[in-house]
């Protein structure tokens, strides 16, 4: 027997004790001659094998009630039962959704990181190409100038080296000059007369 089928039978003893009770204090209120009303007839063993029957025959009906109930009950519990576990099934799927979900965020987020990397080594091969060709064109200018410079320094030294000597050169032209007119022409020609 369940639990709740015993209750309802404790519950409808207790009731039972309580009506006999209730009818055995009713008998001996009805007999006691303290009271000043006259007593009430009295009841036959059939009247009372009667009302006897009839509280059976309630007990058996409120018996057969109680279990029509816990058979109603039984059959709430199991539907219940079922729709819980077609809500935990339901929460079971939107959970393994959740985490389908979680996983798409995962993959996005790993996706976003690659490309913030791959973001980062474009930006940093740039800064790097940007600096070996400012280095290059350095590099290239010193490398290209320096030969010149070189050169440039060697004509100097020759320039000051042969100075005395093309004066004293254009001295020399001057003084022919003075009897040759053909050399005075030409250092007239070019402004050295």
């Amino acid at each position: 027997m369940t639990k709740l089928h015993v209750k309802f039978k404790l519950l409808l003893m207790k009731n039972l004790s309580i009506i006999i009770l209730l009818i055995a204090s009713a008998l001996i209120a009805c007999n006691s001659q303290t009271f000043a009303i006259d007593a009430a007839p009295h009841i036959s063993d059939r009247e009372i094998v009667e009302r006897l029957t009839r509280l059976e025959e309630g007990q058996n009906a409120l018996r057969a009630e109680i279990r029509a109930n816990a058979d109603v009950i039984r059959q709430l519990r199991e539907d219940m039962n079922k729709q819980f576990d077609r809500v935990d099934t339901q929460f079971g799927r939107m959970d393994t959704q959740f985490g389908r979900i979680d996983a798409q965020f995962d993959r996005i987020d790993k996706q976003f990181d690659r490309l913030v990397h791959i973001m980062l080594g474009i930006f940093g091969a740039f800064a790097a190409l940007c600096g070996g060709t400012i280095w290059f064109a350095l590099w290239d200018r010193r490398t290209m100038i320096r030969p010149f410079e070189d050169k440039v320094k060697k004509i100097e030294d020759d320039i000051a080296a042969n100075r005395n000597k093309l004066h004293t050169l254009i001295d020399a032209f001057r003084t022919l000059s003075k009897t040759d007119e053909k050399v005075a022409g030409i250092l007239k020609k070019f402004n050295l007369l």
